[in-house]
């Protein structure tokens, strides 16, 4: 969850993260202890986002001049624009590389303070840090959101269902968007192999994504749930208040969450 990048926090976090997982696999920090690769313990597109974008030409401006110009340099012109891709890309490489290594060093400089700390002690704390993001223990799904069949362009969102609400983030933020309690849904299902629909009081969503059947069986799977959390007991006896609909939750399972402020690490957690 942390390196596939669904744990929105701040390098610093994801640091110590790497660092208490360096502890909970090798224990104290060593020259001979075996090393991971980079993108085991950190997130690759926190790199990948410190890169510069690429520069894009301006067009030129008379279509005539450029195409009798690329006419008349033939296969040199293609070759120096093959060259200078294949330039950037090597100068884009060796960046990667840099700061690849520079935030190795980081993560090894919080591993060697926490030396003396055990594997259940690195596990706990790793664990604690992660918890703090409101999100954590949701199922994150890769969706793109249309309000309708014929609105705007789809906007791209994950979709988090947790055992009390469903809940929509835009990527890399840790607040939600919006969260619907399961109380709050009509219906859900397949409209075809790549889009799902998820019916919300009065209004219908729909989501683009590849993993439809993996989202509604997991919606099943809490719906089930809540429902025999709300059957009667047995022994109860018959003057026992009537029962609402199993299939229904109560609004309030799903509380408004404050915002989530992220605590350092105390102790030899700081760098």
């Amino acid at each position: 969850m942390v390196l596939r990048g669904y744990v929105p926090t701040s390098e610093e976090t994801l640091q110590t993260l790497a660092a208490l997982r360096l502890q909970s696999l090798n224990s104290d920090f060593s020259t001979h202890a075996p090393f991971p690769r980079l993108e085991e313990l950190f997130p690759p597109h926190v790199l990948h986002a410190r890169l510069p974008a690429p520069r894009h030409r301006p067009p030129t401006k008379c279509r005539g001049a450029r195409l009798r110009a690329g006419l008349l340099a033939g296969g040199l012109w293609g070759q120096a624009l093959a060259k200078q891709r294949a330039e950037r890309d090597q100068r884009l490489r060796g960046r990667l590389r840099e700061e690849g290594a520079s935030t190795m060093a980081a993560i090894v400089e919080k591993w060697k303070l926490l030396q003396g700390m055990g594997r259940p002690e690195a596990m706990a704390a790793y664990v604690a840090l992660v918890r703090e993001w409101p999100g954590f223990g949701s199922t994150l799904f890769d969706v793109d959101l249309r309000a309708s069949p014929v609105g705007a362009g789809p906007q791209r969102l994950w979709l988090g269902i947790g055992a009390k609400a469903v809940s929509l983030y835009k990527p890399g933020e840790p607040e939600p968007l919006d969260s619907f309690c399961y109380g709050r849904i009509s219906s859900f299902g397949a409209s075809d192999s790549s889009t799902f629909r998820l019916s919300v009081e009065d209004r219908d969503l729909l989501f683009e994504t590849s993993q439809v059947d993996e989202i509604a069986q997991l919606l099943n799977t809490y719906f089930a749930s809540a429902g025999a959390r709300q059957l009667p007991r047995p022994q109860e006896s018959a003057t026992s208040p009537p029962v609402s609909d199993p299939t229904t939750l109560p609004q309030g399972l799903c509380p408004t969450a404050g915002p989530w402020q992220h605590r350092p690490p105390v102790g030899s957690f700081h760098s």
